[in-house]
């Protein structure tokens, strides 16, 4: 039976990332994967949907081109090409990750992954019998199976009329109308795809805002921008019924106990998702999944088993790729004795890649007033931008929440083009705990989008200068 210092089950953003820093500090690591290297993130999730998104975001600016001076006729839209170049990215990068493993001489061990003891893990191929399933040692385990689509009872998913995100990132037809369950990341980023390729579009929140537990005015700028696209949105209200008919789908909605009706070609459950942590022979050591089915870890991602360990979706949100990948590398650090400790989820960014994107780290407005912060909030909208009026993208704005007795910025909140890529100078000014003061000594280029994280913090200080 082969030995392994680290056996890893799972290779997405978590399980692979930290099979190749075990390597790295000289473990002996191994990685069980049943489908291809890359977890969801990179087959059906995070890279094939901003591969689309990046195609409705060309067509939308060519749809707009005249006011930039550009005339173009006969504008159409192959969207049977856009599924297959998001493939071929996926595909690509799913390369890359096995290439990562053999230069790190990482075997990737082909099958479900299953622990049959504190120290041994099965690997069952596709077609094989469980008794035939190969058989390793490890002195640890470490489990990154990450999570699925969540669903709704009495709204089955049957692949074509009632889907979800797994199925819209291979379906190549642009329905007419399409109703979408749920407004979150996943449900804002599909809502903005299917809107700017022609689609109707409804969009469904039983919370009272868009994006719950984004800072309410982001979130509030989101939908003003979403219903000038002609996004219909129905906040406070709830999945209530469904009748299905030949390419028709009847959907009764519950607002406070006022049922409405919404006709739909299709519809798309986006109502989160839930952890992969059955079936995974962890109860049999002692290992109860807690409430959601997510995993408890200690401050090192150790399990009530201390030889076996959790990190990613299934330990508990956040559910994303970097924060797995960030947990994969803590996890590793701490068996060698290189960190004490994980990671802390304030300094953790949230994307959403629709346009006007949105990117969030740390508190919001309401977060820390509740946790008894005295604070200031610093603003500078993207219509004051020189970059952003010329580059034709001036909506949004960035939001900074910051500590009123020592100017600690305690969160930011951007939305806008770009966002996704400017959250990350506040997230290096937040590991470096420095405070608006060094943001604004620090010198930024004119024109660029990132002026307005500089023009924020002068907000925050009462010293605006361009707006």
């Amino acid at each position: 039976m082969e030995h392994y210092d680290l056996v890893v089950i799972g290779a997405g953003p978590g399980g692979y990332v930290a099979a190749i820093r075990a390597s790295q500090l000289g473990l002996k690591a191994a990685v069980v994967e049943k489908d291809k290297p890359g977890g969801v993130c990179l087959n059906w999730g995070c890279i094939p949907s901003k591969a689309i998104l990046t195609s409705a975001e060309m067509y939308e600016d060519i749809k707009e081109s005249e006011r930039f001076g550009i005339k173009v006729q006969g504008l159409s839209c192959d969207y049977d090409q856009v599924i297959k170049r998001s493939r071929e990215v996926s595909g690509r990068l799913a390369k890359g990750v096995e290439f990562l493993l053999k230069k790190n001489k990482i075997p990737l061990l082909q099958g479900t992954g299953r622990v049959e003891g504190a120290h041994q893990v099965s690997i069952t191929a596709d077609g094989q019998n469980a008794q035939d399933a190969q058989m390793v040692e490890a002195d640890r385990i470490m489990i990154a199976t990450g999570s699925k689509e969540r669903t709704l009872p009495g709204l089955e998913i049957d692949g074509d009329q009632i889907i979800t995100s797994y199925e819209a990132l291979t379906d190549t037809e642009i329905p007419e109308s399409i109703l979408i369950v749920g407004g979150g990341a996943i449900g804002c980023e599909f809502a903005y795809i299917y809107s700017v390729f022609g689609s109707r579009v409804t969009v469904v929140e039983m919370e009272s805002q868009l994006l719950p537990g984004v800072d309410a005015e982001i979130a509030q700028a989101l939908e003003k921008s979403f219903k000038k696209k002609g996004i219909e949105i129905l906040t406070g209200t709830k999945f209530h019924s469904i009748e299905k008919f030949s390419g028709r789908l009847d959907v009764r909605l519950d607002s406070n106990n006022d049922l409405k009706e919404r006709t739909a070609n299709k519809v798309l459950v986006a109502v989160g998702r839930v952890p992969l942590s059955t079936d995974l022979g962890l109860e049999e050591l002692g290992i109860e999944p807690g409430r959601g089915g997510y995993i408890p870890v200690n401050e090192q991602f150790q399990t009530s088993c201390e030889s076996i360990y959790a990190i990613g979706d299934i330990n508990g949100p956040p559910l994303l790729a970097h924060a797995a990948s960030e947990e994969g590398v803590a996890a590793v650090e701490c068996m060698v004795g290189q960190r004490e400790k994980g990671v802390d989820p304030l300094r953790i960014p949230a994307c959403i890649y629709c346009q006007p994107q949105i990117a969030v780290i740390g508190l919001s407005e309401k977060q820390a007033i509740e946790q008894g912060y005295e604070i200031k909030v610093g603003k500078f909208p993207f219509q004051a931008s020189g970059k952003a009026l010329a580059a034709g993208h001036d909506e949004g704005l960035v939001k900074l929440i910051v500590d009123k007795q020592y100017g600690e910025i305690l969160g930011c909140h951007i939305i806008g083009h770009g966002a996704t890529d400017l959250i990350a100078e506040v997230g290096l000014a937040r590991t470096l705990e420095a405070t608006t003061a060094e943001l604004t000594g620090t010198v930024h280029a004119h024109p660029t989008l990132s002026e307005a994280i500089m023009e924020a913090a002068l907000s925050a200080e009462g010293r605006s200068i361009n707006f």
